[in-house]
């Protein structure tokens, strides 16, 4: 057109027209090139999104499955536990087994506590000179209790005495 090779004015302006038609499809499919694109993006960020989601599920589920084993651990511990308390509990008196059972019930789960440099682990008081001196004059096989928490005291060789 610009060389003026084209001598007709009706074919100068359907080349004109034509022109105008491919500048004017030229920008619509721009356009959606540019919608294409921004779904794109989208489309991305929400893969990321899924993804990390995904991520984080399997995470939960390691993390159930370290619960469960934990738990399963805990079990067999209590009840390895629980039978050699009972193994235990055979040959304490009946009576001493009576009045232990009832402290631990009254004491939160525990009954008796150890007694370590004079002081009671059951309650962590110490014990006052008076009554160091009434454990140290008892009978070794008599049940001596904590005068604070009323646990059965436990008489080891770092209690102190």
């Amino acid at each position: 057109m610009d060389s003026g090779a084209v001598n007709s004015a009706k074919d100068l302006a359907n080349l004109q027209h034509e022109i105008g038609a491919l500048a004017k499809r030229q920008g619509d499919l721009e356009d959606i090139v540019l919608e294409i694109m921004e779904r794109l993006e989208s489309a991305q960020a929400r893969v990321v999104e899924m993804t990390a989601r995904r991520d984080a599920a399997h995470s939960t589920a390691e993390a159930e499955a370290r619960r469960d084993a934990a738990t399963a651990e805990i079990d067999a511990e209590v009840a390895k536990v629980t039978r050699e308390r009972e193994t235990v509990a055979v040959v304490i008196p009946a009576d001493l087994m009576k009045l232990y059972t009832k402290l631990r019930q009254s004491q939160g789960g525990v009954g008796a506590a150890r007694l370590f440099q004079r002081r009671c682990e059951g309650c962590r008081v110490e014990l006052s000179i008076t009554d160091l001196r009434e454990v140290r004059s008892a009978a070794p096989d008599t049940v001596v209790r904590c005068e604070n928490c009323a646990r059965i005291l436990i008489r080891t060789s770092d209690s102190g005495l």
